[in-house]
């Protein structure tokens, strides 16, 4: 039989031995959790990336829906047609959110901004301003998809 110390020592060391194969076994765990976590998030960047991509020609050719509808109500007359191509290009703007592309409010007045609008000609009026909107813009979060189309002023040549 041993000596009490001796048991007592032995039951130590082997408990000290445990609790060190423990701690390393959980450090592992969670270097672990993180590797899975971090696969996850470029997993969920990955899918979306796919999924914006998928969607691009079919916001493409709502773009041009969404265009051709305003242009056409715009050159109508106030009445019931009007409202309805007006309905129907916010029908479209909608179905667009619904994609993720939120439309980029511009008005004139604003200041022109080379990230968010595209000339599409240029008038009188204060320079680097808009002047007129020729196209709405569209964004996903801070990303631009399409720039808006807009007429830029030029200062009043005398």
């Amino acid at each position: 039989m041993l000596p009490e110390h001796d048991l007592t020592s032995d039951l130590a060391s082997s408990l000290s031995r445990l609790t060190e194969e423990v701690g390393r076994e959980h450090e592992r765990a969670a270097h672990r959790e993180q590797i899975i976590d971090r696969l996850h998030a470029e997993n969920q960047q990955l899918r979306h990336g796919l999924l914006q991509e998928a969607l691009t020609p079919v916001r493409n050719g709502l773009y041009r829906l969404h265009d051709t509808v305003a242009r056409e109500a715009a050159r109508l007359e106030p009445g019931h047609a009007r409202d309805l191509f007006e309905a129907i290009a916010e029908e479209v703007a909608e179905v667009l959110a619904r994609t993720g592309a939120d439309r980029i409010e511009v008005t004139a007045g604003d200041p022109y901004d080379p990230n968010l609008h595209r000339p599409a000609g240029t008038a009188e009026g204060p320079a680097n301003t808009v002047v007129g909107v020729v196209s709405d813009g569209f964004r996903c979060g801070d990303r631009v998809l399409r720039k808006a189309g807009v007429v830029i002023g030029k200062e009043e040549i005398s």
